[in-house]
């Protein structure tokens, strides 16, 4: 046989070997039915999906349409295992959340009527808490807070605290069979005993434990419902909602807790704040199957499956910011060969689910290059009225960031090694999903310290990173996101605000080269 010939044997052999890999990945990680652990998993919320009996006061709502989960390149398996270990990269962004704590355990009662349940899923390394349950009842009207969901422009002055939720006697209560006695105030737990599993930390108002400590347990007469939901369904408090790095620490929330809990399709969501409309909820509404506030219910309303997940300050996107999470992103397929408790793949998953939730291909594993060139993302920080309490002026980082801009855009139109196009990163002029398409188009991504930067989770593998950095905010959000994720970051570091052109286009013109530019 001549070289050449054992040269395309082996190539051959090469990609029937990867065709084989891609596909076990693929049925691994998508079929319902793979491994035990799952199927496991599966059957502990079999609960959660009985159907309760139907009176003439419990008047089912018709199903509504759930979206199905995408098919994501950088999907693993989200066991149910004590084994994952303490301060691991799964610990902290997977699935960490290992111990059961029934608070309420799912049973008939004398009249055959299924009581309601309820359990949180502890993880010892964030220190918080999934919660889910089942015969849950929330009446809107004994929850003190605006209504939500209003024009920004209707709301001016409107001040936070009326849009967070205090919940009232009676604002979320149980079914708790025909043992339970009527009339009373039986807690489904203590507030001492919360600290075990949703401890309140440094958060000053922590709404999902004042949530869970609010819930009365009552007897099934006392059970009435305008209305049931029969599809499992997020309860979201927002903290920061108009911020973009914080609102990702709720969408990432929400997407961790979706997965612990293994829901089949993309859960619905209820927002438990009075907050009001802004562009962020356009991701929002394309993560999620529905999204509604709770205001907007007319009367009591009961869930057959709900599920609490941790507050953003609870994740591993805000808690990197005060400890140490020496984790690195690596490809999916390489973890699952090679499995490494400092290496993780679930923030390239996250940026995958948010790409797919806009309709874009998520196989792509590399910036193309098309024949109009590299594209060089700039992200710039714009004024825009933010939130009723905002004046409507960003505060600058990049004090000469238009002449910054202005001296990239010459050094660009002058480069001859290659195709270059600088994009116009007006983000706050710009849909969510026009965000994310300019995010995934780029080779480069360029900006000063900013929430925009956040979109990085959404980059593609070979990405490059440079963030110039004021003196005054030197702190590492996105280059964790880059190390978490596995991308090439550099920073500029300022004495001020104030950034020498000759040194961003130097920098620059070195990371081109690394594009055989």
């Amino acid at each position: 046989m001549s070289r050449r010939n054992l040269l395309l044997l082996k190539i051959l052999l090469f990609l029937f070997a990867l065709n084989s890999v891609s596909l076990f990945l693929y049925f691994t990680s998508n079929s319902r039915t793979l491994t035990p652990t799952q199927t496991q998993t599966q059957s502990h919320h079999s609960f959660s999906l009985n159907r309760l009996p139907l009176t003439d006061q419990n008047r089912r709502r018709p199903h509504r349409y759930s979206k199905p989960w995408p098919i994501l390149p950088s999907y693993l398996p989200w066991s149910q295992t004590t084994q994952v270990p303490f301060r691991s990269c799964e610990a902290y962004f997977g699935n960490g959340f290992t111990t059961r704590v029934d608070l309420l355990k799912p049973k008939i009662d004398l009249s055959s009527n299924r009581m309601g349940w309820f359990r949180c899923w502890f993880s010892e390394t964030l220190r918080s808490s999934v919660c889910e349950g089942g015969g849950l009842r929330m009446d809107p009207e004994k929850i003190k807070m605006s209504r939500g969901g209003e024009v920004l422009e209707e709301v001016i002055g409107r001040g936070e605290e009326e849009e967070l939720p205090e919940y009232q006697n009676g604002a979320f209560e149980i079914n708790g069979g025909d043992g339970v006695g009527g009339g009373g105030d039986q807690r489904l737990v203590t507030q001492e005993s919360l600290d075990g599993y949703v401890p309140k930390g440094q958060i000053d108002q922590h709404t999902m434990r004042e949530l869970i400590g609010s819930i009365r347990i009552v007897p099934s007469a006392e059970f009435q419902c305008n209305e049931w939901i029969e599809e499992p369904t997020l309860l979201v408090t927002r903290f920061e909602y108009a911020n973009l790095f914080h609102t990702f620490t709720d969408w990432y929330s929400t997407y961790v807790a979706s997965r612990v809990t293994g829901l089949p399709n993309r859960p619905h969501l209820v927002f438990l704040d009075g907050h009001c409309m802004t562009s962020l909820e356009e991701t929002w509404k394309e993560l999620v199957s529905s999204l509604r506030y709770a205001k907007n219910f007319s009367g009591p309303v009961c869930f057959r499956h709900a599920i609490l997940s941790p507050l953003g300050y609870e994740t591993p996107l805000f808690k990197g910011l005060s400890e140490d999470i020496n984790c690195h992103g690596v490809s999916a397929p390489d973890l699952w060969q090679h499995p490494d408790d400092q290496k993780t793949a679930r923030i390239s998953e996250f940026g995958e689910m948010i790409k797919a939730s806009f309709g874009f291909p998520v196989h792509r594993h590399h910036t193309e290059k098309p024949s109009s060139g590299h594209n060089v993302l700039f992200v710039r920080r714009e004024d825009y009225l933010a939130h009723p309490r905002h004046h409507g002026k960003v505060e600058s980082r990049l004090s000469n960031e238009q002449e910054v801009f202005d001296a990239l855009k010459n050094w660009v139109s002058n480069h001859k090694e290659c195709k270059i196009n600088l994009v116009n990163g007006l983000f706050a002029h710009m849909s969510m999903k026009e965000q994310v398409r300019a995010i995934q188009d780029a080779s480069v991504i360029i900006g000063a310290h900013g929430a925009g930067l956040t979109h990085i989770v959404s980059a593609m593998p070979k990405t490059v990173i440079l963030e110039i950095i004021s003196s005054e905010y030197k702190r590492p959000h996105f280059e964790l996101i880059a190390q978490w994720k596995g991308l090439e970051y550099h920073a500029i570091n300022l004495e001020g605000s104030f950034a020498s052109t000759p040194v961003v286009i130097d920098r620059l013109n070195g990371i081109m080269k690394s594009f055989g530019c």
